[in-house]
């Protein structure tokens, strides 16, 4: 099986023929020995040859997994169908393409007679999802890595609630996957199934019916309209340019300086490093320099699916600030609930009203929540927790006005149920241009939302770490502390720890049974520690990269500096 099915790539192929050549017995170890795992986050791994990358066989197999379980879970299947968006990235030795890709799996769901809408061009990453509300469709697929190094690609999975999929769905798409290994005669047809009447183009409808939504959050046209701010934009070498520009028009703000070295979409990155914004300054640098030229004071920073959004302010004294993810959830939700209650003289209304973010993030939105009287809800980490939980909300006649997590990831519009770069683009440049009338920069209106609601300071860092046995062995010390076994830290240094909540056992100190609210999962590592002065720390495994992440926050309480 494996061998028909690497065959039919020859560039696969002869890269697993020169490792057999070469007797590189390790890498052909590490292409084969494992497949890569189908998780809640879809697939994330590098292109190459082998059941541990992505390529032309290892998606087919996913998406005939993927699809007999969609059969199995939908009746009507067949009337409704599935949408497929891709990214720009391309890996020429492996043949690899996020394009590719797409067209493969379009060919395996219209092989089974389920339409197909697949994006003739690139797009944002949360199109898919609004194309899967917006259309009504049983499922959406993203071919994308987001900001990861240039050589991998992903796949990520959307419900029929236009949320990402959650548990169990992602264990029976795995089972379905490892059912379905044999690929299907029509599922290497890319090229007879793109002439299919069951394949459908969506771009231009989606492309009008997006900024058609996201214009409901736009309350300041005038003021954008004679607005004298200048901004600069990234799209660092991704999708996110033209979208963004439509969303500024949308708005009727003035368009946004485009950095032109990174504003085409390049599978290669060549400007920078890692091409992720939260890596901060490295990735701006060029964007610092053209706002330098044409005397913009904010630059805007997408990453290359253009679902998340970093953005930097020149300071007084001449220097840029770049903001946290955290930092800029506290300006967008200040913002998204002042332009509510512009809109809502009700003072009802407020007690259906609700802001969400991941528990890892800054608890900002909590302190603003208790002060104006709406609802504030903490969620597990990951945008799929908040996009499923906000659609309950909507079912319930609840409105959702925003949700954020610290990794610079903001959904400001209950039209994606995802995290948008494209629309929180949009929306800050509003805001930016707002603050302007008033003449106050965006760190000044920080720190007047920090002075009404309590400071809360954060740091958020990770380790690389490759070796699961170390990482395992280092949470099961915190686990069984001073070697005794089920027993945390009471201190770290000079502070002591008031409370333990581990997301790994289900263990919370806090509760009166012990049991933690938040659902949890032995697969992966997260113990939170709380500290007598208001301090929370959180340490995790990534889901997607080689990571042990630690997250810190001080919250004091409104007015106390």
């Amino acid at each position: 099986m494996t061998k028909t099915g690497f065959f039919k790539n020859p560039k696969t192929a002869s890269m697993v023929q020169d490792m057999v050549k070469e007797g590189a017995v390790e890498a052909l170890k590490k292409c084969f020995s494992s497949r890569m795992e189908f998780g809640t986050a879809g697939l994330r791994a590098a292109m190459g040859p082998g059941i541990s990358c992505m390529n032309d066989l290892t998606i087919i197999q996913t998406t005939q997994g993927f699809c007999r379980y969609l059969e199995d879970s939908f009746e009507n299947l067949k009337e409704r169908g599935v949408v497929i968006g891709y990214d720009a990235r391309a890996h020429p030795t492996s043949g690899g393409s996020s394009k590719r890709f797409a067209s493969l799996a379009a060919a395996v769901f219209i092989s089974r007679g389920v339409p197909v809408h697949l994006f003739s061009d690139i797009t944002p990453t949360p199109f898919v999802p609004f194309t899967v509300s917006h259309l009504g469709l049983c499922a959406g697929i993203m071919v994308t890595a987001s900001h990861n190094p240039k050589q991998d690609n992903g796949y990520k999975v959307y419900w029929e609630n236009g949320a990402q999929i959650v548990s169990p769905h992602d264990k029976g798409i795995s089972t379905a996957i490892e059912e379905n290994l044999e690929p299907w005669p029509e599922s290497w047809n890319a090229e007879d199934a793109l002439k299919s009447p069951l394949l459908k183009d969506p771009y231009q409808d989606i492309h009008t019916e997006y900024f058609k939504a996201i214009q409901k959050h736009c309350h300041h046209r005038e003021i954008n309209k004679s607005s004298e701010v200048k901004i600069v934009h990234t799209s660092v070498h991704g999708v996110g340019h033209a979208f963004v520009q439509s969303a500024f028009k949308a708005f009727e703000l003035h368009p946004p300086y485009a950095v032109e070295e990174q504003k085409d979409p390049d599978p290669d990155f060549p400007t920078v490093k890692y091409p992720n914004p939260e890596e901060g300054e490295g990735v701006l640098t060029l964007s610092f320099a053209l706002a330098e030229r044409e005397g913009a004071t904010v630059v805007l920073a997408n990453d290359p699916d253009a679902d998340r959004l970093a953005i930097a302010e020149k300071q007084e004294g001449g220097q840029w600030r770049v903001f946290s993810g955290n930092e800029l959830g506290a300006l967008l939700g200040w913002w998204m609930f002042r332009c509510w209650k512009q809109q809502n003289s009700d003072t009802g209304a407020v007690k259906s009203l609700y802001m969400l973010s991941s528990t890892v993030s800054s608890k900002i939105l909590r302190a603003i929540a208790l002060k104006e009287g709406f609802h504030f809800e903490e969620t597990l980490t990951g945008f799929k927790w908040m996009g499923n939980r906000a659609r309950d909300l909507l079912d319930q006649g609840k409105t959702v006005l925003f949700a954020f997590e610290e990794a610079i990831g903001y959904m400001c519009s209950p039209s994606v149920l995802d995290k948008d770069g494209v629309s929180a683009a949009a929306i800050a440049g509003e805001m930016i241009s707002y603050l302007a009338t008033k003449n106050t920069s965006l760190s000044q209106q920080l720190t007047t939302i920090y002075e009404e609601y309590g400071y809360h300071i954060s740091k958020n860092s990770y380790f690389i770490c490759h070796d699961q046995d170390v990482i395992r062995s280092l949470f099961e010390r915190l686990r069984n502390y001073g070697g005794q076994k089920d027993s945390y830290p009471t201190q770290c240094g000079r502070f002591s720890i008031s409370a333990v909540r581990d997301l790994t056992t289900g263990y919370d100190s806090n509760r009166p049974d012990k049991k933690a609210v938040l659902p949890t999962s032995s697969s992966s590592q997260m113990i939170t520690f709380t500290f007598s002065n208001g301090g929370v720390a959180t340490m995790r495994t990534s889901g997607t990269e080689p990571k042990i992440k630690y997250y810190t926050e001080l919250c004091a309480a409104p007015g106390n500096r």
